[in-house]
């Protein structure tokens, strides 16, 4: 065996065994005992309140019991920031994580919903991230790890998680704050009530509202499009297409291969590199990627530019494989 797979591997069973081993003691997690811990600890308090976020959330243990901590024990400003930070902190730790240890094994076996995410990722890039942020489709801790099986640039994720999580952590750290203060017997409880379920009720909201937005069509749903069927079929005809692979030049020639004859040119290298194609603005465009967003970002380029026979194809590379198509490496 190779000695990165054993290392991998042995990283894999020790991170099973940590986040089993905080099932068994997940009990412990709770208001009175972070409370003491963060006493004690001073000045250095905040620091170990964030560190104890992120390794619960690499762990997967609840989230929400920590949050509402958060603001029961620093109030909702500094609460809200420390919550926020120590929750993407363990996002991006369980993010690299799984692209460290499984990205590509999982790359060439994914199938189910873990497949959709990957596409929607694709698509959508930090987009998509900063929508299940904010409309969970997945449980949080699971989604860190998901996230770290796709392509998305660790900054994006990092960035999306950052923004679009805060809405959500405002609520509940509120929430937190207000729930303490109820304890406590603090002054104004009724309004820091009413503004505790205000908040909540906007989170509630969101969902709906991000969802209603979604339902608007992108570019990509309107595309007139070219079937990998129908693309193989013209090419064996010589029926005069051009197909475009708008990929990077490690992905042109990696695992996916590409369609043999096909124009290779990046997608972040299109605008500088169009007049190349002048003498194809009369033949048919197939553009393809590895599934649909650069493709698509592409032949809104070329259309800019009087290019107008520019067709997509859906599903790019990975259509193509599934459909078993042949490939050059």
């Amino acid at each position: 065996m190779k000695s990165g797979f054993i290392l991998r591997l042995s990283l894999a069973l020790l991170l099973a065994a940590a986040v089993a081993l905080a099932f068994f003691y997940r009990d412990r997690l709770n208001i009175a005992t972070l409370d003491s811990l963060i006493k004690d600890a001073g000045f250095i308090g905040p620091v170990l309140f964030m560190s104890v976020y992120a390794l619960a959330t690499i762990l997967f243990l609840p989230g929400s019991v920590l949050t509402l901590a958060g603001g029961a024990l620093f109030g909702p400003a500094w609460g809200t920031f420390y919550n926020l930070t120590g929750a993407t902190l363990g996002a991006t730790l369980a993010f690299l994580a799984a692209r460290y240890l499984a990205s590509d094994w999982v790359s060439r076996r994914a199938g189910g919903r873990l497949k959709q995410l990957i596409d929607g990722v694709e698509k959508e890039g930090w987009h998509f991230v900063a929508f299940t942020r904010l409309v969970p489709l997945f449980p949080f801790n699971l989604l860190n790890y998901a996230f770290g099986l796709t392509r998305i640039r660790l900054a994006h994720f990092v960035i999306a998680s950052y923004v679009f999580m805060l809405p959500g952590a405002i609520a509940y750290t509120y929430l937190g704050y207000a729930g303490r203060e109820a304890v406590a017997g603090g002054e104004g409880l009724i309004q820091k009530g009413l503004l505790a379920l205000a908040l909540l009720a906007v989170v509630a909201f969101l969902p709906r509202f991000i969802r209603r937005l979604r339902k608007t069509p992108d570019a990509a749903a309107t595309a007139p499009i070219l079937s990998v069927k129908e693309l193989k079929r013209r090419l064996d005809t010589h029926n005069n297409v051009l197909v475009l692979d708008v990929r990077s030049a490690e992905e042109y020639h990696g695992p996916l291969g590409h369609i043999a004859g096909s124009r290779h040119i990046a997608v972040s290298e299109l605008p500088k590199r169009l007049a190349e194609l002048e003498d194809y603005r009369d033949r048919t465009i197939a553009v393809v990627c590895r599934t649909d967003r650069r493709s698509t970002k592409a032949m809104e380029q070329m259309r800019k530019t009087g290019f107008e026979n520019v067709l997509l194809v859906p599903g790019g590379m990975e259509a193509w494989n599934r459909e078993g198509l042949p490939v050059e490496k």
